[in-house]
């Protein structure tokens, strides 16, 4: 059975795969490639918060940033 840090990993790496599929699609998928970063980003920064990794905190915490901008961007 997997436990919640293998579950967030998972999560993250099949929402941020979806992010890269969608940009592979084009403008057409803007801005649900975003959206799908974002929830991988949020999913892997969860972890890294559980486990206290911190150099995967700082790098969550900048693509949460770079995603949050885009959002706004698309719907702002």
């Amino acid at each position: 059975m997997l436990d919640k840090n293998e579950v967030l990993q998972w999560v993250g790496a099949g929402t941020i795969i979806a992010g890269h599929v969608l940009n592979a699609i084009g403008p057409a998928a803007y801005p649900y490639n975003i959206v799908a970063f974002t929830l991988g980003t949020i999913a892997f920064g969860t972890w890294a918060l559980h486990v206290a990794n911190k150099p995967q905190l700082i790098v969550n915490v900048v693509a949460m940033t770079t995603c949050v901008l885009g959002l706004y961007n698309a719907w702002g």
